[in-house]
């Protein structure tokens, strides 16, 4: 049995080593970029760094897959294994925003079991262990259940054409982050088109279902975890009457993209 309070003291430790490094605390980070358009800072590696430590201490026999860590196909042979992304939103924590978060989730047997978002520039942690709910700040979350999808809330910047039958609301750069959002009732919708990381979803996905909400990648098919590629094509999550409805409004582009990506 984990010790779940050591748990979540590691990811909450975490969370305030980043935010000892958050430019929007006034503080100066060393940024670059591992691939154009994919920035990384000196404060991922360090809570890639202490989360490797204090978790590989906790659960010793858990395999270990992390945004910053080079992968280890060894992992492929535990049934047990922590998928972590250090700073899930990287670009809104180097500009000083408060839209990212430590995203921290126990897989078993390809599915999670756990799943903690630490995002203390929003005074806001997140957990939900499988079959037991999810809280946020210790309050029982409740997902959206919106009904009708015209008029469903996303997160977003701005709208294609093809989806202005939906209303944006305030985008964190964290993908973690939004899925919380639809967990918490912020908003019905979240879904992108394009391959991902596990790390990036697995903790959110767990907090989202275990809230009530519908989860599965952008074809409408379960999410599997500790693949030997870690990748899945898309995530959609949204209030549960208006899942199927997601997926065929954004079947079409989905293929064209999957296709095209491969």
């Amino acid at each position: 049995m984990i010790d779940a309070a050591r748990l979540q003291s590691i990811v909450s430790e975490a969370g305030r080593i980043a935010h000892g490094q958050w430019p929007g605390a006034g503080h100066t980070v060393r940024s670059w970029e591992k691939e154009p358009g994919s920035p990384v800072c000196d404060a991922d590696l360090a809570v890639d760094a202490f989360l490797k430590r204090e978790l590989s201490a906790l659960l010793p026999a858990a395999g270990w897959l992390s945004e910053e860590t080079g992968d280890d196909p060894a992992r492929l042979e535990t049934g047990l294994i922590w998928i972590v992304d250090p700073i899930d939103g990287t670009r809104d924590f180097l500009r000083g925003r408060a839209g990212w978060c430590v995203s921290v989730a126990l897989i078993s047997a390809g599915r999670p079991l756990i799943g903690i978002l630490a995002a203390p520039a929003r005074d806001d942690f997140w957990t939900a262990v499988a079959g037991k709910g999810a809280q946020r700040n210790g309050d029982r979350l409740a997902a959206s259940t919106r009904t009708q999808f015209e008029g469903a809330r996303v997160p977003a910047d701005s709208l294609p054409k093809a989806d202005r039958m939906l209303r944006p609301v305030a985008k964190p750069n964290s993908i973690a982050l939004r899925i919380a959002m639809v967990a918490a009732d912020e908003a019905d919708l979240v879904a992108t088109l394009r391959w991902g990381y596990e790390w990036d979803i697995a903790a959110a996905s767990l907090i989202a279902r275990e809230a009530g909400a519908a989860v599965s990648d952008a074809f409408g098919h379960k999410l599997d975890y500790n693949k030997r590629d870690p990748r899945a094509f898309g995530v959609l999550v949204s209030a549960p009457a208006i899942h199927e409805a997601a997926v065929e409004h954004l079947a079409g582009r989905a293929a064209a993209i999957g296709r095209r990506d491969l």
